[in-house]
């Protein structure tokens, strides 16, 4: 786990295909999101940011105000 780092970083870290999550803020253990990139078997057919709750279900996952100006974003 790296240094706490800004939504834009985290945003960057999901391009790069790396999973990141917030250490603080988020209600679960073990929450984290990924960029997921479809393919052409893929219903959806642009790039899309999903979360693995802490009941380990994926969901589509789209940013509050809270989460894109938190400065507690980590490396998964």
């Amino acid at each position: 786990m790296d240094k706490d780092y800004d939504f834009g970083v985290a945003i960057y870290n999901l391009k790069s295909g790396r999973k990141v999550a917030r250490r603080k803020g988020w209600n679960g253990t073990n929450m984290e999101l990924a960029l997921q990139v479809p393919d052409q078997h893929s219903k959806m057919s642009v790039p899309y940011i999903y979360m693995l709750t802490a009941q380990g279900h994926l969901v589509p996952w789209m940013a509050t105000q809270s989460d894109m100006l938190a400065e507690d974003w980590f490396t998964v």
